[in-house]
């Protein structure tokens, strides 16, 4: 049978993202995922959500949730399925991809690595949360509250900004023994 011109963009298109994730070589995150692939590849969001439904529909990806987020990682029918038809990737596109990957990907870590976010709970009080994250694993957690949004705006700005000079200090006061 031959494909046409849509059924093969298509199918390469799939393909790709079965490439993109098991260079990825672990878990991630639908956001690190989608951010991850639209910065290599020109892909909209409809497209992608589309595709990584068919994949998972088709058992070449796995989902799962952790911490209320969505989690994707390729299965042995997806290695298996990019063995089989690499070929469909055409070489200039798979050189882009490979050469893009690393740096992107560390990027895209790096971002997700420190978060920071704060809910309302009334008109003057927040809930302020922060994070760091390294491999898909919570190493710090903590969620405190603010008086104010000013407060609120100030402690996700601070701790975005200075991360890895608050962490230690924390963790060294909670580790004390005196």
């Amino acid at each position: 049978m031959k494909l046409n011109s849509d059924e093969e963009a298509l199918a390469e298109s799939k393909i790709l993202l079965l490439y993109i994730l098991s260079k990825v070589g672990k878990p991630i995150s639908h956001n690190e995922l989608l951010e991850l692939v639209t910065s290599i590849v020109d892909m909209n969001y409809f497209y992608f959500q589309q595709f990584l439904l068919d994949l998972l529909e088709d058992n070449y990806i796995y989902a799962y949730k952790k911490e209320d987020k969505d989690i994707y990682e390729i299965t042995e029918d997806g290695k298996n399925a990019i063995d089989l038809t690499i070929d469909i990737i055409p070489g200039i596109l798979k050189l882009e991809v490979d050469s893009k990957f690393k740096e992107n990907l560390d990027t895209i870590k790096d971002k997700y690595a420190i978060s920071a976010e704060y809910t309302p709970l009334t008109e003057r009080e927040f809930s302020v949360r922060c994070k760091i994250v390294e491999n898909n694993i919570t190493i710090f957690d903590l969620q405190a509250h603010a008086g104010s949004g000013e407060q609120a705006k100030k402690i996700v700005e601070n701790w975005s900004n200075k991360a890895t000079e608050i962490y230690p200090k924390l963790l060294e006061l909670l580790i004390d023994e005196e």
